[in-house]
Protein backbone atom coordinates (compact mmCIF):
# COMPACT_ATOMS: atom_id res chain seq x y z
CA UNK A 1 0.00 0.00 0.00
CA UNK A 2 1.55 3.60 -1.09
CA UNK A 3 1.17 5.90 1.78
CA UNK A 4 1.61 9.62 1.68
CA UNK A 5 2.93 11.45 4.24
CA UNK A 6 0.78 14.27 3.71
CA UNK A 7 -2.48 15.43 1.95
CA UNK A 8 -0.81 18.67 0.87
CA UNK A 9 2.52 17.21 -0.72
CA UNK A 10 4.07 18.29 -3.49
CA UNK A 11 3.54 21.62 -5.80
CA UNK A 12 7.76 22.74 -6.59
CA UNK A 13 7.33 25.94 -6.51
CA UNK A 14 10.08 28.78 -4.84
CA UNK A 15 8.64 29.18 -1.56
CA UNK A 16 7.50 26.07 -0.74
CA UNK A 17 10.52 24.55 1.44
CA UNK A 18 9.15 24.00 4.84
CA UNK A 19 6.04 22.11 6.18
CA UNK A 20 3.53 24.83 7.75
CA UNK A 21 2.99 22.25 10.22
CA UNK A 22 6.88 22.60 11.05
CA UNK A 23 5.99 24.29 14.41
CA UNK A 24 3.35 23.00 15.68
CA UNK A 25 4.72 22.41 19.25
CA UNK A 26 3.78 25.88 20.82
CA UNK A 27 6.29 27.24 23.04
CA UNK A 28 3.72 27.69 25.86
CA UNK A 29 2.47 24.02 26.10
CA UNK A 30 -0.73 22.05 24.49
CA UNK A 31 -3.22 19.32 25.38
CA UNK A 32 -1.71 16.12 24.74
CA UNK A 33 -5.25 15.37 22.92
CA UNK A 34 -4.75 18.45 20.09
CA UNK A 35 -0.87 17.71 19.81
CA UNK A 36 -1.25 14.15 19.12
CA UNK A 37 -4.24 13.98 16.94
CA UNK A 38 -3.49 12.43 13.43
CA UNK A 39 -5.26 13.24 10.37
CA UNK A 40 -6.64 9.97 8.59
CA UNK A 41 -3.70 9.01 5.93
CA UNK A 42 -5.66 8.70 2.18
CA UNK A 43 -6.09 5.38 0.82
CA UNK A 44 -4.04 4.93 -2.33
CA UNK A 45 -5.13 2.40 -5.10
CA UNK A 46 -2.81 -0.40 -5.36
CA UNK A 47 -0.88 -0.96 -9.22
CA UNK A 48 -2.02 -4.38 -10.54
CA UNK A 49 1.78 -5.44 -10.59
CA UNK A 50 2.36 -4.77 -6.81
CA UNK A 51 2.65 -7.91 -5.08
CA UNK A 52 -0.25 -9.03 -2.38
CA UNK A 53 3.30 -9.95 0.45
CA UNK A 54 4.15 -5.84 -0.28
CA UNK A 55 0.97 -4.95 0.00
CA UNK A 56 0.45 -7.15 3.29
CA UNK A 57 3.61 -5.82 5.15
CA UNK A 58 2.85 -1.72 4.28
CA UNK A 59 -0.29 -2.17 5.83
CA UNK A 60 1.45 -3.69 8.87
CA UNK A 61 3.65 -0.90 9.22
CA UNK A 62 0.75 1.68 8.79
CA UNK A 63 -1.05 -0.38 11.58
CA UNK A 64 2.31 -0.23 13.86
CA UNK A 65 2.32 3.47 13.34
CA UNK A 66 -1.21 3.83 14.70
CA UNK A 67 -0.94 1.44 17.38
CA UNK A 68 2.51 3.57 18.79
CA UNK A 69 0.46 6.52 18.31
CA UNK A 70 -2.18 5.57 20.75
CA UNK A 71 0.57 4.10 22.85
CA UNK A 72 2.06 7.73 22.74
CA UNK A 73 -1.51 9.34 23.40
CA UNK A 74 -2.26 6.66 26.88
CA UNK A 75 1.42 7.65 28.04
CA UNK A 76 0.94 11.42 27.52
CA UNK A 77 -2.71 11.29 29.34
CA UNK A 78 -1.19 9.06 32.13
CA UNK A 79 1.91 11.21 32.65
CA UNK A 80 0.52 14.81 32.30
CA UNK A 81 2.55 17.30 33.95
CA UNK A 82 1.89 20.82 34.87
CA UNK A 83 1.98 23.03 32.43
CA UNK A 84 5.33 25.07 31.95
CA UNK A 85 6.11 28.49 29.87
CA UNK A 86 9.42 28.70 27.89
CA UNK A 87 9.24 32.04 29.11
CA UNK A 88 9.82 31.21 32.68
CA UNK A 89 12.33 28.32 32.15
CA UNK A 90 14.43 28.96 29.54
CA UNK A 91 17.41 29.63 31.33
CA UNK A 92 18.00 26.06 32.07
CA UNK A 93 16.84 24.96 28.13
CA UNK A 94 19.57 27.41 27.59
CA UNK A 95 22.27 25.30 29.55
CA UNK A 96 22.27 26.86 32.52
CA UNK A 97 22.72 23.54 34.39
CA UNK A 98 24.20 21.85 31.23
CA UNK A 99 20.64 20.30 30.16
CA UNK A 100 21.06 17.83 33.04
CA UNK A 101 17.46 15.70 33.24
CA UNK A 102 16.41 17.33 30.09
CA UNK A 103 18.04 14.74 27.57
CA UNK A 104 16.62 11.24 28.38
CA UNK A 105 13.82 11.34 28.63
CA UNK A 106 13.99 14.23 26.21
CA UNK A 107 12.10 17.12 27.17
CA UNK A 108 9.10 18.66 24.84
CA UNK A 109 10.22 22.31 25.25
CA UNK A 110 13.76 21.48 24.61
CA UNK A 111 13.01 19.78 21.47
CA UNK A 112 11.11 22.44 20.46
CA UNK A 113 13.89 24.73 20.55
CA UNK A 114 16.08 22.57 19.16
CA UNK A 115 14.48 21.95 16.14
CA UNK A 116 13.39 25.68 16.17
CA UNK A 117 17.50 26.65 15.82
CA UNK A 118 17.90 23.77 13.87
CA UNK A 119 15.63 25.28 11.37
CA UNK A 120 17.26 28.98 11.18
CA UNK A 121 20.77 26.82 10.36
CA UNK A 122 18.26 24.88 7.56
CA UNK A 123 17.35 28.27 6.72
CA UNK A 124 21.21 29.35 5.34
CA UNK A 125 20.83 25.81 3.15
CA UNK A 126 17.54 27.18 1.76
CA UNK A 127 18.22 30.68 0.96
CA UNK A 128 22.12 29.91 -0.61
CA UNK A 129 22.76 30.19 -4.42
CA UNK A 130 24.68 27.00 -4.99
CA UNK A 131 23.90 26.67 -8.74
CA UNK A 132 26.83 27.26 -11.04
CA UNK A 133 24.69 28.36 -13.58
CA UNK A 134 23.65 31.57 -11.83
CA UNK A 135 25.50 34.71 -11.84
CA UNK A 136 24.45 35.01 -7.86
CA UNK A 137 26.20 31.59 -7.27
CA UNK A 138 27.68 31.99 -3.63
CA UNK A 139 25.27 34.54 -2.31
CA UNK A 140 21.83 34.67 -0.51
CA UNK A 141 18.50 34.33 -2.59
CA UNK A 142 16.16 36.87 -0.64
CA UNK A 143 16.61 40.06 0.42
CA UNK A 144 18.16 40.36 4.23
CA UNK A 145 14.50 42.42 5.22
CA UNK A 146 12.28 39.38 3.19
CA UNK A 147 14.75 36.63 4.22
CA UNK A 148 12.25 34.54 6.37
CA UNK A 149 9.15 35.84 4.43
CA UNK A 150 10.37 34.18 1.58
CA UNK A 151 11.46 31.17 3.46
CA UNK A 152 8.00 31.04 4.77
CA UNK A 153 9.00 31.49 8.25
CA UNK A 154 7.45 34.12 9.48
CA UNK A 155 6.13 32.08 12.49
CA UNK A 156 9.75 31.89 13.64
CA UNK A 157 9.24 35.86 14.94
CA UNK A 158 12.64 36.63 14.32
CA UNK A 159 14.34 39.40 12.20
CA UNK A 160 18.00 39.53 9.83
CA UNK A 161 20.01 42.29 11.45
CA UNK A 162 22.66 41.48 8.83
CA UNK A 163 24.11 38.93 6.47
CA UNK A 164 27.53 37.21 6.59
CA UNK A 165 30.19 36.93 4.03
CA UNK A 166 33.36 35.05 3.92
CA UNK A 167 36.78 35.36 1.49
CA UNK A 168 36.92 32.20 -0.77
CA UNK A 169 40.47 32.82 -1.16
CA UNK A 170 40.34 30.06 1.69
CA UNK A 171 41.80 26.35 0.58
CA UNK A 172 38.01 24.76 0.94
CA UNK A 173 36.81 24.44 -2.64
CA UNK A 174 33.90 22.11 -1.84
CA UNK A 175 32.87 24.61 1.03
CA UNK A 176 32.96 28.11 -1.58
CA UNK A 177 30.73 27.67 -4.91
CA UNK A 178 31.39 29.67 -7.84
CA UNK A 179 29.21 30.72 -10.64
CA UNK A 180 30.79 29.59 -14.60
CA UNK A 181 29.72 32.65 -15.96
CA UNK A 182 31.98 35.64 -16.29
CA UNK A 183 30.16 38.54 -15.16
CA UNK A 184 29.12 37.66 -11.50
CA UNK A 185 28.28 38.93 -7.95
CA UNK A 186 31.49 38.39 -6.42
CA UNK A 187 34.54 36.18 -7.72
CA UNK A 188 36.39 36.30 -4.29
CA UNK A 189 33.29 35.94 -1.45
CA UNK A 190 30.14 33.58 -0.60
CA UNK A 191 27.61 33.84 1.84
CA UNK A 192 28.34 32.14 4.84
CA UNK A 193 25.28 33.35 7.60
CA UNK A 194 23.07 35.88 9.22
CA UNK A 195 22.67 37.49 12.29
CA UNK A 196 19.20 37.48 13.13
CA UNK A 197 17.18 39.57 16.82
CA UNK A 198 13.53 37.91 18.00
CA UNK A 199 10.35 40.80 17.28
CA UNK A 200 8.90 41.90 20.06
CA UNK A 201 5.98 39.32 20.36
CA UNK A 202 8.56 36.09 19.98
CA UNK A 203 11.04 38.36 22.78
CA UNK A 204 7.28 37.47 25.32
CA UNK A 205 6.61 33.98 24.62
CA UNK A 206 10.95 33.62 24.60
CA UNK A 207 11.38 35.41 27.71
CA UNK A 208 14.24 37.44 26.58
CA UNK A 209 15.21 39.31 23.71
CA UNK A 210 17.30 36.70 21.45
CA UNK A 211 20.03 37.34 19.16
CA UNK A 212 20.64 34.36 17.30
CA UNK A 213 23.87 33.80 14.62
CA UNK A 214 23.03 30.80 12.25
CA UNK A 215 26.36 29.85 10.11
CA UNK A 216 25.81 27.82 6.74
CA UNK A 217 27.47 24.47 6.81
CA UNK A 218 28.39 22.14 2.93
CA UNK A 219 25.28 22.32 0.62
CA UNK A 220 25.60 18.21 0.05
CA UNK A 221 28.90 16.66 -0.53
CA UNK A 222 31.21 16.09 2.35
CA UNK A 223 34.40 16.12 0.53
CA UNK A 224 35.28 19.51 2.37
CA UNK A 225 36.40 16.96 5.78
CA UNK A 226 39.53 16.29 3.15
CA UNK A 227 40.24 19.71 2.51
CA UNK A 228 40.85 20.57 6.26
CA UNK A 229 44.77 20.72 6.63
CA UNK A 230 44.01 18.72 9.65
CA UNK A 231 46.90 20.72 12.01
CA UNK A 232 46.28 22.85 14.74
CA UNK A 233 47.38 25.93 15.37
CA UNK A 234 47.27 28.82 18.04
CA UNK A 235 43.96 30.22 18.56
CA UNK A 236 45.27 33.42 19.36
CA UNK A 237 48.13 33.31 16.27
CA UNK A 238 45.05 35.10 13.98
CA UNK A 239 44.51 38.42 16.47
CA UNK A 240 41.45 36.29 18.79
CA UNK A 241 42.53 37.11 22.51
CA UNK A 242 43.23 33.95 24.58
CA UNK A 243 45.84 34.05 27.58
CA UNK A 244 47.14 30.53 27.22
CA UNK A 245 48.65 29.55 23.84
CA UNK A 246 48.48 26.18 23.98
CA UNK A 247 44.58 26.29 23.32
CA UNK A 248 44.54 25.52 19.53
CA UNK A 249 41.56 25.27 16.98
CA UNK A 250 41.94 23.30 13.41
CA UNK A 251 43.26 26.21 11.09
CA UNK A 252 41.08 25.58 8.21
CA UNK A 253 38.55 26.95 10.68
CA UNK A 254 40.50 29.82 11.99
CA UNK A 255 41.52 30.98 8.54
CA UNK A 256 37.99 30.95 7.56
CA UNK A 257 36.50 32.90 10.19
CA UNK A 258 39.73 35.35 10.70
CA UNK A 259 40.92 35.76 7.12
CA UNK A 260 39.61 38.96 4.77
CA UNK A 261 40.11 40.17 1.37
CA UNK A 262 40.13 44.33 1.22
CA UNK A 263 39.92 44.98 -1.65
CA UNK A 264 36.37 42.68 -2.28
CA UNK A 265 33.04 44.83 -1.24
CA UNK A 266 31.99 41.33 0.47
CA UNK A 267 34.55 40.50 2.30
CA UNK A 268 36.75 43.88 3.44
CA UNK A 269 36.01 42.19 6.76
CA UNK A 270 36.27 39.25 8.52
CA UNK A 271 33.69 37.06 9.39
CA UNK A 272 34.70 37.51 12.90
CA UNK A 273 35.02 41.17 12.76
CA UNK A 274 31.24 41.69 11.32
CA UNK A 275 29.96 39.27 13.93
CA UNK A 276 32.02 41.18 16.70
CA UNK A 277 30.30 44.62 15.69
CA UNK A 278 26.89 43.39 14.82
CA UNK A 279 26.78 41.47 18.16
CA UNK A 280 28.14 44.43 20.10
CA UNK A 281 25.62 46.84 18.08
CA UNK A 282 22.87 45.03 18.83
CA UNK A 283 23.68 44.52 23.02
CA UNK A 284 23.73 47.82 23.12
CA UNK A 285 20.31 48.38 21.41
CA UNK A 286 19.06 46.05 23.60
CA UNK A 287 21.17 46.59 26.62
CA UNK A 288 18.20 46.83 29.15
CA UNK A 289 16.45 44.36 28.24
CA UNK A 290 16.64 40.49 29.38
CA UNK A 291 19.14 39.22 26.82
CA UNK A 292 20.74 35.89 24.81
CA UNK A 293 23.08 35.18 22.62
CA UNK A 294 22.60 31.88 20.46
CA UNK A 295 24.41 30.78 18.09
CA UNK A 296 23.73 27.49 15.49
CA UNK A 297 25.19 25.37 12.77
CA UNK A 298 25.57 22.55 11.19
CA UNK A 299 28.33 21.02 9.73
CA UNK A 300 30.98 23.31 8.95
CA UNK A 301 28.97 26.03 10.24
CA UNK A 302 29.03 24.31 13.84
CA UNK A 303 32.53 24.82 13.83
CA UNK A 304 32.34 28.48 13.03
CA UNK A 305 29.72 28.07 15.92
CA UNK A 306 32.27 26.62 18.11
CA UNK A 307 34.49 29.79 17.29
CA UNK A 308 32.56 32.70 17.16
CA UNK A 309 30.76 31.95 20.81
CA UNK A 310 34.52 31.03 21.94
CA UNK A 311 35.37 35.01 20.30
CA UNK A 312 32.30 37.06 22.26
CA UNK A 313 33.16 34.99 25.70
CA UNK A 314 36.36 35.58 25.75
CA UNK A 315 36.77 39.45 24.34
CA UNK A 316 34.05 40.11 27.18
CA UNK A 317 31.89 41.47 24.43
CA UNK A 318 28.73 39.74 26.61
CA UNK A 319 29.08 42.03 29.69
CA UNK A 320 27.18 44.73 30.29
CA UNK A 321 28.50 48.00 31.83
CA UNK A 322 26.90 47.07 35.21
CA UNK A 323 28.72 43.40 34.97
CA UNK A 324 26.28 41.42 34.24
CA UNK A 325 27.33 38.58 31.69
CA UNK A 326 24.77 36.69 28.89
CA UNK A 327 24.20 33.82 28.33
CA UNK A 328 26.26 32.28 25.09
CA UNK A 329 24.74 29.32 24.30
CA UNK A 330 25.62 26.86 20.85
CA UNK A 331 23.16 24.07 19.40
CA UNK A 332 25.66 22.54 17.22
CA UNK A 333 24.12 20.07 14.73
CA UNK A 334 26.61 17.08 13.11
CA UNK A 335 29.54 19.38 13.77
CA UNK A 336 32.81 17.95 13.73
CA UNK A 337 35.81 18.84 16.08
CA UNK A 338 37.23 21.88 16.48
CA UNK A 339 40.34 22.20 18.63
CA UNK A 340 41.91 20.23 21.43
CA UNK A 341 41.35 19.38 25.15
CA UNK A 342 42.93 22.67 26.07
CA UNK A 343 40.10 24.71 23.62
CA UNK A 344 37.36 22.45 25.54
CA UNK A 345 38.72 23.66 28.86
CA UNK A 346 39.01 27.08 28.20
CA UNK A 347 35.48 27.05 26.48
CA UNK A 348 34.04 25.45 29.95
CA UNK A 349 35.97 28.25 31.92
CA UNK A 350 34.41 30.86 30.02
CA UNK A 351 31.05 29.57 31.08
CA UNK A 352 29.98 28.84 27.28
CA UNK A 353 26.78 26.45 26.75
CA UNK A 354 27.24 23.78 24.15
CA UNK A 355 24.69 20.97 23.31
CA UNK A 356 25.73 18.77 20.17
CA UNK A 357 23.19 16.85 18.35
CA UNK A 358 24.28 14.19 16.58
CA UNK A 359 23.62 11.37 14.10
CA UNK A 360 25.46 8.56 15.83
CA UNK A 361 26.12 6.82 11.79
CA UNK A 362 27.67 10.05 10.87
CA UNK A 363 31.48 10.37 10.06
CA UNK A 364 31.80 14.09 9.98
CA UNK A 365 31.67 14.34 13.70
CA UNK A 366 34.55 11.88 14.35
CA UNK A 367 36.34 13.90 12.36
CA UNK A 368 39.10 15.46 12.61
CA UNK A 369 41.27 13.29 15.17
CA UNK A 370 39.81 10.13 14.24
CA UNK A 371 42.48 8.60 16.38
CA UNK A 372 43.64 10.77 19.35
CA UNK A 373 40.38 12.60 20.94
CA UNK A 374 38.52 12.66 23.66
CA UNK A 375 37.66 8.90 23.93
CA UNK A 376 41.26 8.15 24.25
CA UNK A 377 42.53 8.07 28.07
CA UNK A 378 43.77 11.62 29.22
CA UNK A 379 46.96 9.94 29.74
CA UNK A 380 47.30 8.92 26.28
CA UNK A 381 46.44 12.20 24.95
CA UNK A 382 48.31 14.07 26.89
CA UNK A 383 51.72 12.16 25.93
CA UNK A 384 50.63 12.28 22.32
CA UNK A 385 49.98 16.20 22.46
CA UNK A 386 53.59 16.63 21.99
CA UNK A 387 54.04 14.35 19.61
CA UNK A 388 51.16 14.51 16.89
CA UNK A 389 49.62 18.18 15.91
CA UNK A 390 46.36 16.19 15.31
CA UNK A 391 44.94 15.47 19.16
CA UNK A 392 41.21 17.16 19.22
CA UNK A 393 38.50 16.84 21.57
CA UNK A 394 34.33 17.35 21.33
CA UNK A 395 33.15 20.18 23.56
CA UNK A 396 29.81 20.06 25.60
CA UNK A 397 27.26 17.91 26.03
CA UNK A 398 26.65 15.20 23.36
CA UNK A 399 22.59 14.07 22.04
CA UNK A 400 23.03 10.89 20.19
CA UNK A 401 20.32 9.97 18.03
CA UNK A 402 20.25 7.15 15.55
CA UNK A 403 18.81 7.33 12.26
CA UNK A 404 18.09 3.58 12.42
CA UNK A 405 15.16 3.89 15.02
CA UNK A 406 13.31 5.81 12.47
CA UNK A 407 10.07 3.38 10.82
CA UNK A 408 10.10 5.95 8.26
CA UNK A 409 13.85 6.30 6.91
CA UNK A 410 15.79 3.70 4.35
CA UNK A 411 18.97 1.21 4.83
CA UNK A 412 21.55 3.05 3.23
CA UNK A 413 24.93 3.67 3.03
CA UNK A 414 24.98 7.29 1.82
CA UNK A 415 27.22 8.97 4.29
CA UNK A 416 25.12 12.24 3.12
CA UNK A 417 22.14 10.86 4.19
CA UNK A 418 23.82 10.38 8.08
CA UNK A 419 24.78 13.75 7.86
CA UNK A 420 21.92 15.67 6.46
CA UNK A 421 19.82 18.23 8.86
CA UNK A 422 16.72 17.89 7.81
CA UNK A 423 17.33 13.84 8.76
CA UNK A 424 18.69 15.03 11.89
CA UNK A 425 15.70 17.66 12.70
CA UNK A 426 12.90 14.65 11.79
CA UNK A 427 15.00 12.36 14.06
CA UNK A 428 14.78 14.90 17.33
CA UNK A 429 11.01 14.96 16.36
CA UNK A 430 10.51 11.37 16.94
CA UNK A 431 13.29 11.04 19.65
CA UNK A 432 11.59 10.66 23.47
CA UNK A 433 15.32 9.09 25.38
CA UNK A 434 16.81 6.47 24.72
CA UNK A 435 14.77 2.98 24.69
CA UNK A 436 11.70 4.69 24.06
CA UNK A 437 9.61 4.02 20.42
CA UNK A 438 10.44 6.38 18.03
CA UNK A 439 7.26 9.01 17.29
CA UNK A 440 6.89 12.35 15.94
CA UNK A 441 5.94 14.34 18.42
CA UNK A 442 4.98 17.77 16.38
CA UNK A 443 4.04 16.22 13.68
CA UNK A 444 6.66 17.91 11.77
CA UNK A 445 7.17 16.46 7.92
CA UNK A 446 8.91 13.93 7.51
CA UNK A 447 8.85 14.94 3.65
CA UNK A 448 11.10 17.82 4.50
CA UNK A 449 13.75 14.64 4.63
CA UNK A 450 14.01 14.00 1.04
CA UNK A 451 14.16 17.80 0.15
CA UNK A 452 17.86 17.39 -0.52
CA UNK A 453 18.51 13.80 -0.29
CA UNK A 454 16.93 10.29 -0.96
CA UNK A 455 16.36 9.08 3.05
CA UNK A 456 12.82 8.09 2.86
CA UNK A 457 11.29 4.92 2.35
CA UNK A 458 9.97 4.54 -1.19
CA UNK A 459 6.41 3.72 -0.30
CA UNK A 460 5.74 7.18 0.94
CA UNK A 461 6.01 8.73 -2.35
CA UNK A 462 8.25 11.47 -1.88
CA UNK A 463 10.60 12.00 -4.79
CA UNK A 464 14.32 12.35 -3.52
CA UNK A 465 15.80 15.98 -3.90
CA UNK A 466 12.25 17.48 -4.48
CA UNK A 467 13.08 20.91 -3.52
CA UNK A 468 14.03 22.89 -6.43
CA UNK A 469 13.89 26.67 -8.10
CA UNK A 470 10.54 26.94 -10.69
CA UNK A 471 12.33 26.92 -14.13
CA UNK A 472 15.75 27.04 -12.39
CA UNK A 473 15.02 30.43 -11.48
CA UNK A 474 14.28 31.57 -15.10
CA UNK A 475 11.86 34.03 -16.18
CA UNK A 476 10.16 35.55 -18.95
CA UNK A 477 10.69 39.01 -20.44
CA UNK A 478 8.16 41.37 -21.45
CA UNK A 479 9.54 40.76 -25.07
CA UNK A 480 8.71 36.47 -24.50
CA UNK A 481 12.20 35.97 -23.97
CA UNK A 482 13.12 33.44 -21.17
CA UNK A 483 16.81 34.83 -18.91
CA UNK A 484 17.62 34.88 -15.48
CA UNK A 485 16.24 38.17 -13.38
CA UNK A 486 18.75 40.71 -12.34
CA UNK A 487 18.28 40.91 -7.94
CA UNK A 488 18.40 43.99 -5.79
CA UNK A 489 21.57 45.49 -5.21
CA UNK A 490 22.90 42.94 -2.12
CA UNK A 491 23.38 43.96 1.09
CA UNK A 492 27.34 44.12 2.17
CA UNK A 493 28.22 46.11 5.27
CA UNK A 494 26.31 48.71 6.92
CA UNK A 495 27.94 52.44 7.13
CA UNK A 496 28.67 52.14 11.12
CA UNK A 497 31.22 49.14 11.05
CA UNK A 498 34.35 51.18 11.48
CA UNK A 499 32.59 52.98 14.65
CA UNK A 500 31.59 49.47 16.51
CA UNK A 501 35.97 48.31 15.09
CA UNK A 502 37.10 51.31 16.54
CA UNK A 503 35.49 50.78 20.31
CA UNK A 504 36.20 46.59 20.05
CA UNK A 505 40.22 47.71 18.95
CA UNK A 506 39.94 46.37 15.92
CA UNK A 507 40.66 49.09 13.79
CA UNK A 508 43.16 48.68 10.91
CA UNK A 509 46.30 49.80 13.04
CA UNK A 510 45.17 47.52 15.15
CA UNK A 511 44.05 44.25 13.73
CA UNK A 512 46.89 43.77 11.63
Amino acid sequence: MAVPLSNSLLPLKLDIFRSQKCFSLPLSGQSSQTRSRKPTLPCVFLRASESLSTTIANDLKVHEHEEQEQEYDELSRTTKQPERKLSDIWPELHGEADWVGLLDPMDPLLRAELIRYGEMAQACYDAFDFDPFSKYCGSCRFMRRRFFESLDMTNHGYEVSRYLYATANINLPNFFKQSRWPKVWSNKANWIGYVAVSNDETSKSLGRRDITIAWRGTVTRLEWIADLMDFLKPINGNSIPCPDPTVKVESGFLDLYTDKDENCRFCKFSAREQILTEVKRLIEMYGNEELSITITGHSLGSALAMLSAYDIVETGLNVLPDSRALPVCVFSFSGPRVGNVRFKDRMETLGVKVLRVVNVHDVVTKSPGFLFNEQVPAALMKMAEGLVPWCYSHVGVELVLDHKNSPFLKPTGDPTCAHNLEALLHLLDGYHGKGHRFFLASKRDPALVNKASDFLKDHYLVPPYWRQDENKGMIRSHDGRWMQPERPKLDDHPADMHHYLKQLGLTSDHYH
